[in-house]
C-alpha cells in the first residue's frame, strides 16, 4: 500500500542519503532525518517508549527510531546486509503499538531504494 505520508518520509531519507551517502552510524542517519522532515513540516517525535505487554505485565525497554504523524513507524538502520530480524523488529513494534504501516530504511545501502522495507497491515 502506497501512501503519501510514507511516500513523503522515502523521499526525505532518499534526499538525506543522497547528501550524506552510506557509512555512517544510525544516529546521524537519525538526526539528519529528523532536521529534513521539520524542513517538510511532517511532524514526528524521536525515541519513543513502547511497552510490551507479556502475561498481562508491562515490560519497559523498546523504543522505535521515529514515529512520524502518530501513524507511521520508521526504524533507521546502517548495515551492509539488513538481517531479518528488523523486519520482525517492526512487526513488534507494529503490534506493540496497534499503528498499521512501518517502515525500515537501512542507509547502508549504496542505492537507498534497495533499503526501504516497506508494512502495511
Amino acid at each position: 500500500m502506497e501512501d503519501n505520508l510514507t511516500q513523503n518520509i522515502i523521499g526525505a531519507a532518499i534526499e538525506v542519503h543522497r547528501i550524506l551517502g552510506p557509512g555512517l552510524l544510525e544516529s546521524i542517519y537519525e538526526e539528519a532525518l529528523c532536521h529534513e522532515l521539520t524542513l517538510q513540516k511532517i511532524c514526528y517525535e524521536r525515541q519513543v517508549a513502547v511497552d510490551v505487554v507479556y502475561k498481562g505485565r508491562v515490560i519497559h525497554g523498546q523504543r522505535l527510531d521515529l514515529l512520524v504523524q502518530n501513524e507511521v513507524i520508521v526504524e533507521i538502520k546502517s548495515l551492509s546486509n539488513l538481517p531479518d530480524v528488523a523486519m520482525a523488529q517492526l512487526l513488534s513494534y507494529l503490534k506493540a503499538t496497534s499503528l498499521k504501516r512501518g517502515l525500515v530504511i537501512n542507509f547502508g545501502e549504496n542505492r537507498l531504494v534497495d533499503g526501504i522495507k516497506r508494512i502495511s497491515l
